[in-house]
């Protein structure tokens, strides 16, 4: 069976430093191939050139570039050993559709699920995250797993009760979806700012469950403490849906965001959960929110995000049962 993935800009060639073509020379930009409609292995690129849901969240504009700019910093990075990666373009999001987006979006994801595939969604603001959502929901693989989690590495529940759909209601858009479906799923939040979030939206986590970890208590001598919360969320799901908001990161390390943090998570951390998560055999679809490349300094937020991007791509340890057999 064949699974095509319709976007609104195909991929384009990828181009960095090349220093040979044997396999100790390899670079992303040398592993990278046009997706191809057929079952296979390995990661699907899928860009989400989004900003709409940040507008309609009062937030600075500028994550619709997101994409182009994690492929730019993917593709001179080093791979220690091949890998099999496809580019499968970008569903473009214009002013106002940005519902038939989300929905072109989960479609992708869906095929790319389908054909056995790590779909790496590169967005776009955090209105990513419900078509993400989508994609996962209705693949073949959340048939056989039906039991999701939804880790959100953030600074920000995104679970606001608003008439219109933005970057500030995926997870209470996801939340609904799955209580009118009568489907399960699970939650959980690392890098919750206090001060970045109401008391109206705290009251809305505890109500929906959610679990969360406030920044305060995700340093790197917190490392134990995180190791336990990811594992205990792990322990309790079928499939991992990981999305990471960029903005969870200190500004200092991630200026290129719509709203970037004064406190933070370190790096180090973040990476860590990525690699527990990511060595799971859990993990069904992955997504990166946020980045604005107008507001970045010296590339170093699209930098970072390449850099978990790259990790998780080369440790993933692939979820059984996700092709059609």
């Amino acid at each position: 069976m064949t699974h095509e993935i319709i976007v609104d800009v195909p991929p384009r060639p990828w181009a960095g430093r090349t220093d040979g073509t044997a396999s100790e020379h390899l670079r992303w930009h040398q592993a990278v191939t046009p997706y191809t409609p057929a079952d296979g292995d390995g990661c699907v690129l899928i860009g989400f050139a989004s900003d709409e849901g940040v507008r309609r969240n009062k937030g600075r504009r500028g994550a619709a570039g997101g994409p182009d700019a994690l492929r730019s910093a993917l593709s001179s990075m080093a791979l220690e050993r091949p890998v099999s990666v496809a580019d499968a373009g970008t569903v473009s999001v214009t002013d106002e559709n940005l519902e038939d987006g989300q929905a072109a979006l989960g479609r992708a994801v869906s095929a790319a699920l389908d054909a056995g595939r790590l779909p790496v969604v590169l967005g776009g603001g955090h209105e990513v995250a419900y078509g993400t959502y989508l994609g996962a929901a209705n693949s073949q693989l959340r048939r056989r797993r039906p039991r999701l989690g939804v880790l959100n590495l953030d600074a920000h529940f995104d679970l606001r009760s608003d008439t219109v759909p933005s970057s500030g209601t995926p997870f209470r858009q996801i939340a609904e979806a799955e209580q009118a479906a009568g489907t399960s799923h699970r939650y959980d939040v690392i890098g919750i700012s206090q001060p970045s979030n109401t008391a109206a939206l705290f009251d809305t986590a505890h109500r929906f469950g959610v679990r969360y970890l406030l920044d305060d208590h995700c340093g790197v001598a917190d490392r134990a403490g995180v190791d336990g919360f990811v594992t205990t969320f792990l322990d309790d799901v079928d499939l991992v849906y990981l999305t990471i908001d960029l903005d969870v990161l200190p500004a200092a390390v991630a200026p290129g965001v719509s709203a970037p943090a004064a406190y933070g998570v370190p790096v180090e951390i973040i990476q860590r959960v990525c690699d527990l998560v990511a060595a799971s055999g859990k993990l069904a679809v992955v997504d990166v929110a946020e980045l604005n490349p107008e507001l970045d300094v010296d590339n170093r937020t699209a930098r970072t995000a390449a850099r978990l991007i790259h990790r998780i791509v080369t440790s993933h340890v692939a979820v059984t049962g996700g092709d059609n057999s």
